[in-house]
């Protein structure tokens, strides 16, 4: 979606998500993933509904979307941050959508050893490297799909690019180290999510706005509802204009406080070429009235 220095950002503001989806999905190239095995990772950190967790009817349309245009094999792989990832795939029923829709679902947590990739520890601030699936290395295409809130626990916000912190093994098999712990108590936490993100590429990102946390996340928290579905290609000009939504509903002090492309998460993923380096370089694009009287707001905020 990058073209002439500027990353494009879909916008539609609608009642129905499932529309909505299919309006900024149409502006995508999908005829690219025809043939192509797709690794798709999506938000189900907790058992919790949206938009603490994915919505299950944004998986099934992302998903639909994705057969129709003819891709091979559609993974989906998770680990759960709060709760057992199998129980919490369960209870939001996903498993029964894989049988249902014929897509494969990896429990990260049950992966053996050799379906890890070391990532080295040199040039970020982990402290012993970490480690991401194999099967997101190999895969032909990467489809991300992410809610939009706050976070209690020093990540200050989870959207597209927090959302790879469920790729990361917490304990990698035959070990004791916890690399959830290590990020967790990190003064470098939100350096180190943005770090996880230059090791994998990601084709497309869909992102629900349809209600949000402004505080508290990401369990629970405070709702509003921008009614907004949004897509990109580029991580770092999505979540940028995640926090500017965050902003124009009223949010934390954290969120809220400096320039966005100051907020470390931000600032590292640019600072590592993940994607735009500054809000000048995002293009908005508004594919209805609602969205379109939206906009100048929001380009006002993500400048300010």
């Amino acid at each position: 979606m990058a073209k002439d220095g500027y990353s494009k950002v879909f916008l539609a503001k609608n009642a129905d998500r499932i529309s909505g989806i299919k309006k900024v999905l149409q502006y995508f190239e999908l005829d690219t993933f025809r043939g192509k095995n797709v690794a798709l990772k999506a938000n189900f950190n907790s058992g919790d509904p949206f938009p603490a967790s994915t919505h299950p009817e944004t998986l099934k349309s992302l998903i639909d979307c994705l057969g129709k245009s003819g891709t091979g094999r559609i993974t989906l792989i998770e680990r759960s941050g709060m709760g057992n990832t199998r129980d919490v795939l369960e209870k939001l029923g996903i498993f029964k959508l894989s049988q249902e829709m014929g897509f494969e679902v990896v429990v990260l947590d049950e992966e053996e050893r050799d379906s890890w990739v070391k990532i080295e520890k040199h040039g970020t601030h982990w402290l012993k490297g970490f480690y991401i699936p194999r099967i997101i290395c190999d895969a032909d295409m990467v489809v991300q799909t992410c809610c939009l809130k706050t976070h209690s626990f020093g990540g200050h916000f989870t959207l597209s690019l927090k959302n790879s912190v469920g790729l990361v093994a917490k304990k990698l098999p035959g070990s004791i180290y916890d690399y959830m712990a290590e990020l967790h108590i990190s003064p470098y936490q939100r350096s180190m999510i943005a770090e996880i993100n230059n090791y994998y590429p990601v084709d497309l990102v869909l992102m629900d706005a349809m209600k949000i946390f402004v505080d508290g996340g990401p369990a629970k928290g405070t709702i509003a509802e921008p009614g907004l579905i949004l897509a990109s290609s580029d991580r770092v000009a999505l979540d940028a204009v995640g926090v500017a939504i965050l902003r124009y509903h009223g949010t934390t002090k954290a969120v809220s406080k400096g320039k966005i492309f100051e907020l470390s998460q931000i600032h590292r993923a640019a600072e590592l070429e993940v994607g735009i380096s500054s809000p000048e370089e995002i293009e908005l694009v508004p594919l209805d009235e609602e969205s379109q009287e939206l906009t100048p707001d929001l380009e006002t905020i993500l400048k300010n």
